[in-house]
């Protein structure tokens, strides 16, 4: 992705993209850096020669980062705070199929702890490059995933179910029924298929309303872009009902305090002396306040649904 950075940033915008995850980002480091357009990559690498993942936010989003966790070059991830609600967006590149078992150990293992570090309540979004195909059709996974997938399932794409499963996610892009080059994420010479997926709580599924793969793009070199369009429901818990209450603070004006004795005076037939019932005194006293001092409205007072 080196040099690529302002082209990423403009495809994000001509595409409102807000956030991106990213592999084989090329930089080196733990850092997080502009890249034109208010937009801000994060990303981790140990070797300029392999690996590497990033997360692209949109400017207006940066201040919202709270953490970043730089598990590995291969998995990262970005937690943010928006209208309350916590987004945990998540960044991963599985080792290929010809890689060796403990790499591919090492990062099912580094995405299963990071997830699972995740509390329940918050959202998680997954973007990676898992390498591997979950396949078209979910006859016994049809918790995990919906049946629009590509082609044949391999063992390795099972790998990638059985973590749905464990995390209780699902496999965002096979639940939209769209054409063939709308779900192909990986095109190399003659050989098409979907190795790219994004996933996320199984509970916040119904906040997605499309995921598609964008076709026309040629910012990177074989894999095609994959975007969710998700739409946060933040609802916020109403406030009880408020009990009318007394305007009291009324009687530091003088006026409304000598209104107030004279009321009084009069509610008692001219007599300056209270009844000797306290119960008698302070009804006379609630009533007599309500009416020359007035109540509050005890209306609800409800937050604003987003």
């Amino acid at each position: 992705m080196t040099g690529k950075g302002r082209e990423l940033a403009d495809m994000m915008e001509r595409r409102k993209v807000d956030v991106l995850c990213v592999q084989e980002t090329k930089w080196k480091g733990s850092k997080a850096r502009s890249i034109g357009g208010g937009y801000k990559l994060f990303y981790h690498g140990v070797d300029r020669k392999r690996n590497r993942v990033g997360v692209i936010l949109k400017g207006e989003f940066v201040n919202n980062v709270l953490e970043v966790k730089r598990v590995s070059d291969r998995v990262m991830s970005l937690k943010l705070q928006i209208k309350g609600v916590m987004v945990n967006v998540v960044s991963g590149y599985a080792p290929q199929v010809d890689c060796e078992l403990e790499e591919k150990e090492r990062f099912w293992s580094e995405f299963d702890e990071l997830i699972e570090s995740i509390p329940r309540g918050e959202r998680v979004v997954v973007g990676a490059d898992f390498n591997r195909h979950v396949g078209e059709g979910n006859r016994g996974d049809e918790e995990e995933m919906g049946r629009f997938g590509v082609k044949e399932k391999n063992l390795e794409g099972q790998m990638v179910v059985d973590f749905a499963k464990r995390m209780e996610m699902d496999v965002v892009n096979t639940y939209f029924q769209k054409r063939e080059e709308h779900r192909v994420t990986y095109k190399s010479g003659g050989r098409s298929t979907q190795v790219d997926y994004i996933l996320c709580r199984r509970g916040h599924l119904r906040e997605v309303s499309d995921c598609k793969v964008v076709v026309g793009e040629s910012v990177a070199r074989q894999h095609h872009m994959v975007v969710c369009k998700m739409i946060l429901v933040v609802r916020h818990k109403r406030r009880g009902k408020t009990e009318k209450k007394t305007k009291w603070w009324k009687l530091k004006n003088e006026e409304t305090c000598e209104e107030f004795r004279q009321k009084l005076r009069q509610v008692l037939g001219g007599q300056e002396e209270l009844p000797d019932d306290w119960e008698t005194t302070a009804e006379v006293i609630r009533e007599t306040g309500r009416k020359v001092l007035g109540v509050s409205s005890g209306r609800r007072k409800e937050d604003e649904d987003t």
